[in-house]
């Protein structure tokens, strides 16, 4: 089939070089131009690279975006991690349409953090969905789901690159196949069931230690390896990454308040949560890189709570 690619970093080129591996032709590719000290566009790199025609208009929306996408003369469009708004007067263009990745189960999750939540709020499972684009936000019709497993110990690394990024790259192919031979079945969202989250910045991302351990757990667990769950140590801004949850019991009831410091070891620091402690492992303090939480203790001098 020949293909018109949208899609930006290492997830649209992944999908990018899927089509091309199997033999299909991209006859365009579309990715926003990178800003002033940004690192290279991946997908752009891919599509220099492969000596593939490359648009990189500031805005979709303009009519020159409509005349190249005419030009491509594509069966199929295809938006992998994009980071433009897209209307729906562009992905109509191509003889099929155009289909789209979103890393949840739709209508569960709209919204461009759609990996972080479910993590945050304790769900067991997410997902992937391929739809049709249109001007709502992910709202389109689903032509294709597939759901992953969320571990007790998961972390948005763990959920994102083995399960969401190569089964999406995979789905992606399979969505093309059914559209472009007519055997897609589209069923539209069903409203009522319909949730969106903002993105995952530093307000979401803050440590309230006198919320349940479990809570504290799964945040941590959302924002590792990016953005990093915070808190404040030694009256420093710290990002805690790898982390153990020991609800009461564990280690015998919890003593001390909420964000206590409970115990030091050589490479960990046990902080006070509501219904237990979260073992930190690594950090990473403001300006710093990351380390391990017994050597942050070391370098400042952290003592236990009342001790």
């Amino acid at each position: 089939m020949r293909i018109a690619f949208i899609g930006h970093n290492d997830f649209g080129r992944a999908t990018l070089e899927a089509f091309l591996a199997r033999g299909d032709t991209v006859a365009g590719v579309f990715c926003a131009p990178e800003k002033p000290g940004d690192k290279p566009d991946a997908v752009r790199l891919a599509a220099q690279e492969h000596g593939l025609p490359l648009f990189q208009f500031p805005s979709l929306r303009k009519e020159e975006a409509e005349q190249a996408m005419h030009g491509l003369d594509a069966d199929l469009g295809v938006m992998a991690y994009v980071l433009q708004f897209v209307p729906q007067r562009f992905v109509n263009i191509p003889r099929h349409g155009t289909i789209q990745y979103h890393p949840s189960l739709l209508p569960r999750h709209r919204g461009p953090s759609s990996i972080n939540w479910p993590i945050a709020l304790g769900d067991t499972q997410t997902g992937l969905t391929i739809f049709r684009p249109t001007d709502g936000l992910d709202e389109g019709p689903v032509i294709l789901q597939k759901t992953v497993p969320i571990g007790a110990d998961a972390t948005l690394g763990d959920v994102y690159f083995h399960q969401l990024f190569p089964h999406g790259v995979a789905a992606l192919l399979e969505a093309a196949d059914l559209v472009v031979s007519g055997r897609a079945v589209e069923q539209i969202q069903d409203e009522s069931r319909a949730t969106y989250e903002g993105w995952f910045h530093e307000e979401e991302s803050r440590i309230n230690w006198a919320n349940h351990v479990d809570q504290v757990y799964n945040l941590i667990r959302a924002c590792n390896p990016a953005p990093g769950a915070w808190t404040q140590l030694a009256g420093t801004r710290v990002w805690l990454y790898d982390a153990r949850k020991h609800p009461i019991g564990t280690h015998g009831a919890v003593r001390g308040k909420p964000g206590e410091i409970a115990a030091i070891t050589e490479s960990s620091i046990f902080i006070n949560s509501h219904g237990g402690q979260i073992e930190v492992l690594r950090l990473r303090a403001e300006g710093g890189k990351k380390m391990s939480a017994g050597e942050f203790a070391r370098e400042n001098q952290l003592a236990i709570s009342g001790g």
